[in-house]
């Protein structure tokens, strides 16, 4: 069994998640990323955080503390 707490989680679910929980400017205010803060979308967050490792890791670490953590 992996260690990663984000083994088997894509990165589609992680963003709908985040935003089911928070709404995108709650998220935006969160993490200040362009995605989150101009007309911010799935695809558009998608395409943005795919290309982007240092703001992916942002939102990687959000949804550790603030999803899987809260469920322990």
């Amino acid at each position: 069994m992996s260690n990663d707490p984000l083994h088997g989680i894509t990165l589609e679910r992680i963003v709908k998640q985040l935003e089911n929980e928070f709404g995108w400017e709650h998220l935006g205010h969160l993490i200040p990323i362009n995605c989150f803060l101009k007309d911010p979308s799935v695809k558009s967050s998608l395409k943005f955080l795919r290309k982007t490792p240092w703001a992916r890791e942002k939102v990687e670490k959000l949804y550790i503390e603030r999803i899987i953590n809260k469920g322990r």
